[in-house]
Order: C-alpha cells, then structure tokens, then sequence
C-alpha cells in the first residue's frame, strides 16, 4: 500500500468547505487503496481526514510529539499512532513513510512541512508527487509566490513540476498518478 502524507490545519474554526473538502480528500484517498499519514491531530482539518478515514476502514498513520499528546490533541481512535520528540522528527518520519504529499489548507505548520517536501524534492531527495488542493482558492497566493521565484529565477523552469494545484478533491488521485517522479539527479539542476 502506497501511503500518502497529508498535512492540513488542526484548527477547529476554519469555514466549513475546508471540512468538507478534508473529508472528500480522505474518501477519495482511501476509497483508491491509498494509507493516509498525518499529524495525529483530533480537530481541524487533521480530525476531518482521520475521522472519515476511520468510518471508511482505511489504513491512517499518527505521527505526534509527545508533548502535543500530553495536552490531548492526539486522535484517541487512530490505532496506530507514533509518538516522537519533536516537530522536526514528526515531519521526517511522516515523509519518510509517504509515496506522495497532499497539502490540505493550513496554517504555519503546514506551509512549513510543504515547504520542506518542497525543498528536499528540489534536491532530489524527494521523488514522489505534491499536491496541494485549493479549496476555495486558498493557495493562490501562495502559488502566484512560486510562479514569481521562477519568473524572477530564484528557481529554475523546471521547477514548476515539482507541484500540482488541484481545485476540488476528486482530482486529488489522478494528480498524484499523473506525477512523474522526481529523480535524484534532480540536484544537478537545483542552483539556478
């Protein structure tokens, strides 16, 4: 089973098409025989992913800080649920068990983990697809931002392919199989 990692809000009072386009995303992931890993989180957009993936039987991974468990926002129901240090080690070892990312609409922590992926898939450490659904268009700045570091050639041309923008959560799976891999030579062409 290919397992992607999806990294989403945890804030619970995000408008509620985010919910919605969280819950699809998880469907539409599972119900394609793919395992979800996240962030262990009970509420927000985490929750919504968790909850649904659990009522659909389908395989979800926790990855927490310990500290984040001791003030309970751990999903009580996620069976297997890794505990860690810290936030750097939860975001290495959810990539780490990922065939694939799908960033969901979120805050600081989810911007920082797109952006690492982002990073080490520049370096050509890491292969595989990134999505990022924009539900409601909530990522357009934040792509007018990428296609303006290419356009002013602080990444290069190429560098548009390491991401797919979709718009609505049943293109999720057919983005993440229309990727191409991304190779480890991938660092020959990182500097601009």
């Amino acid at each position: 089973m290919k397992n992607i990692v999806v990294f989403c809000a945890s804030s619970p009072k995000v408008p509620s098409p985010y919910f919605k386009a969280a819950r699809e995303a998880s469907f539409h992931l599972v119900n394609e025989g793919y395992g979800i890993v996240y962030g262990g989180g009970a509420t927000g957009l985490m929750g919504a992913v968790a909850d649904e993936a659990l009522k659909l039987g389908g395989s979800i991974t926790g990855v927490i800080p310990r500290f984040m468990v001791e003030v309970e926002w751990a999903h009580k129901e996620v069976a297997e649920m890794i505990q860690v240090d810290t936030m750097h080690e939860r975001k290495a070892l959810m990539v780490e068990k990922s065939q694939g990312v799908l960033a969901l609409p979120g805050g600081t922590g989810t911007l920082e983990e797109l952006f690492e992926v982002l990073s080490l898939k520049k370096l050509g450490q890491y292969a595989f697809p990134v999505v990022l659904l924009n539900t409601d268009g909530f990522f357009d700045p934040l792509i007018e931002m990428m296609e303006r570091m290419v356009d002013e050639q602080f990444m290069r041309e190429c560098h548009r392919e390491m991401w797919s923008v979709v718009a609505h959560p049943e293109q999720i799976v057919p983005a993440i199989r229309e990727a191409r891999l991304w190779g480890a030579d991938a660092i020959r062409y990182a500097a601009v």
